[in-house]
């Protein structure tokens, strides 16, 4: 269980010393695993102390909160697979150097980072943050574990073939000769089946190609960048390209901070190009996957829409990278849809508001998608109404800045280390800190001015489950919030007009043809077009059909937040042995693609210990 509340009033202590503090600490825990594991105790972590561990020490995603009921058993039953001798305090960066970091007056923490090595051969880094109790004890200084975060970085001798570590002997070789032995896999099967070509399976498939993992990915469109290039003609990230960078191959520096969805298209076609991914496009899988449990393979049929005929393939993992909900739209049914004379589009099919100049619309849904379509919509002069069904969770662009204000140009050649030190600090942790924050943005700070003014013209906010705004909504929803890049002001002004609450729902289309009624009897007459922003249905839509109803009923619950904040299947043990799911935004796939590897690379060389 979370803990309740941030560990009360730890603020500066009198004089710091943070280089000395983290060495006397990892002294004494280097110590304690030397000799006996059962002696660390609450001297070096607080009772109220959480443990994040990636890979390393469990083979798996998970949080332990509490020292004596979770931490204190999980270390003396996984103490064997520290190498006592290899933790190393980290200090050669100034980001990895021990340091004070103020999140708040009452709240202060050291953070330091180390790496060691595991028995099973690898290495990891852990990264910890330190709080000051006031308590002196001997060694520790009255500096106590808060959070300590452990990771798998690379298993021995398979290390990612980057940076001083790729070939320095040149290999001369046909294009033609290349593409048939790397992409056409004419001599062999792939090790694992990638589906889906968007920057999940890319990333998924860069990671696996550094670790000389076999990796086919499969795309139902003919071209990569599709599931970007064919969404309305607004599209752009409301992340910051240098929080959204790839891994080895950067956006140019010449970009807009906010990438358009055609420009990530284009990228996303060059990266797979540029990588030698070994990408099939207009491919799709026929029928059911079989699973053949002597030799644990998954037999694999495709057509291959490019004249290429259907191929057999057999391989020891499947990827899902399909996105939220697997790209299947998530479409209300309305009731008298049939009478409605004008055009009815889900957001992934809409193109743009050009199309529709002179015509009125509606458009359902407030999040991100309902926002930038009703924009559009605005721009091209098209009397546009939005209809809110329920509150909305709404932060500015420059607040999420500052939320990931450690992802920014000066990091953008250390997003490796950025990113762990992103994954260090636990959810509940986040999310109690976030409980701080959110009323600071939303009163006096950033947002406050934008909130006061939706408010005031009937558009229902609110701040995010348990009041700890996007992060909750992100990671249990997939949605339920707006990223504002300007839509809230068109609501403001009046140039997107407002239908909030009206019941909760919508009744049904009228019997004018034109009009939706709602659930409250009010209606809207007059429209021409519908636009659904309504998100996608559940990722197990679109896998359920490919490893066919035995196996889908066995796949555990796909996204969302477990009782110790890590996600449900993603990334992880799907539930199917030899089916992995990977689903996020590009800054997470950089990270957890590279997991996701080691995960699999593990496996198929037989290295990881069994899951604690």
């Amino acid at each position: 269980m979370a803990n309740t509340v941030l560990p009360p009033h730890y603020p500066h202590p009198p004089s710091t010393a943070p280089l000395e503090i983290a060495q006397n600490w990892l002294r004494a825990f280097s110590k304690a695993l030397t000799n006996n594991p059962k002696s660390i105790t609450t001297d070096l972590f607080l009772e109220t102390s959480y443990w994040r561990d990636v890979v390393s020490l469990t083979s798996d995603f998970r949080t332990f909160s509490g020292f004596s009921n979770h931490i204190k058993p999980f270390l003396h039953s996984r103490a064997d697979l520290f190498v006592p001798t290899s933790l190393k305090l980290l200090v050669g960066h100034d980001s990895k150097k021990p340091m004070i970091t103020e999140v708040f007056p009452d709240l202060v923490f050291l953070q330091f980072a180390f790496s060691f090595d595991v028995s099973y051969g690898g290495k990891g880094t852990a990264i910890g943050r330190l709080v000051y109790t006031g308590v002196e004890e001997e060694g520790v200084a009255g500096w106590k574990v808060y959070t300590m975060f452990t990771c798998l970085d690379q298993l021995d001798p398979f290390v990612e073939k980057v940076g001083s570590n790729r070939p320095i002997t040149p290999v001369f070789e046909p294009w033609d000769e290349f593409r048939r032995k790397q992409v056409e896999f004419e001599d062999r099967d792939p090790d694992v089946l990638i589906i889906g070509a968007g920057q999940t399976g890319l990333e998924i498939a860069a990671r696996m190609k550094q670790l000389d993992i076999d990796a086919l990915v499969i795309e139902k469109n003919p071209r990569v960048g599709d599931n970007w290039r064919n969404r309305y003609d607004t599209l752009a990230l409301h992340d910051t390209i240098w929080y959204d960078n790839p891994p080895y191959l950067s956006f140019p520096s010449t970009w807009p901070v906010y990438c358009t969805a055609g420009k990530l298209a284009n990228f996303l076609e060059s990266y797979a190009e540029t990588l030698e991914l070994a990408v099939w496009t207009s491919t799709t899988v026929v029928g059911n996957a079989r699973w053949n449990q002597e030799d644990k393979t998954w037999t694999v049929e495709l057509e291959r829409g490019d004249g290429k005929g259907r191929r057999v393939v057999k391989v020891k993992h499947i990827v899902f990278g399909t996105g939220f909900g697997g790209g299947v739209p998530n479409i209300p049914k309305v009731p008298g849809v049939e009478k409605f004379k004008g055009k009815i589009y889900h957001s992934s099919e809409f193109k743009s508001a050009r199309n529709h100049k002179g015509e009125k619309a509606l458009v359902v849904g407030a999040c991100n998608s309902g926002h930038d379509i009703a924009q559009d919509f605005a721009r091209q002069g098209v009397e546009v109404t939005m209809y809110q069904r329920s509150s909305t969770y709404v932060i500015t662009a420059r607040a999420v800045a500052m939320l990931l204000a450690s992802f920014n140009e000066s990091t953008m050649n250390q997003l490796d280390w950025v990113d762990r030190a992103n994954a260090s600090l636990p959810y509940h942790v986040v999310r109690e800190i976030q409980q701080r924050v959110v009323p600071v943005f939303r009163g006096s700070g950033v947002d406050g001015e934008v909130i006061k003014n939706l408010e005031k013209v009937g558009f229902k906010t609110n701040t995010g489950p348990d009041g700890a705004g996007v992060f909750p909504l992100l990671f249990e929803k997939a949605g339920g919030y707006y990223i504002d890049t300007g839509g809230s002001e068109d609501i403001i002004t009046g140039k997107i007009k407002l239908i909030s609450g009206a019941g909760g729902g919508i009744k049904e289309f009228s019997d004018t043809g034109s009009g939706v009624v709602f659930q409250d009897g009010s209606s809207i007459e007059g429209i021409d077009v519908v636009v659904f922003a309504t998100g996608f249905a559940d990722a197990a839509d679109s896998i359920s059909p490919i490893i066919g109803p035995e196996h889908a009923s066995k796949l555990h619950r796909i996204w969302g937040l477990n009782e110790e904040g890590e996600l449900h299947s993603v990334w992880r043990d799907s539930g199917v042995e030899g089916v992995w799911v990977g689903i996020g935004n590009l800054a997470m796939c950089r990270y957890w693609s590279s997991v996701l590897a080691l995960e699999i690379k593990g496996r198929l060389v037989g290295m990881l210990p069994e899951k604690y």
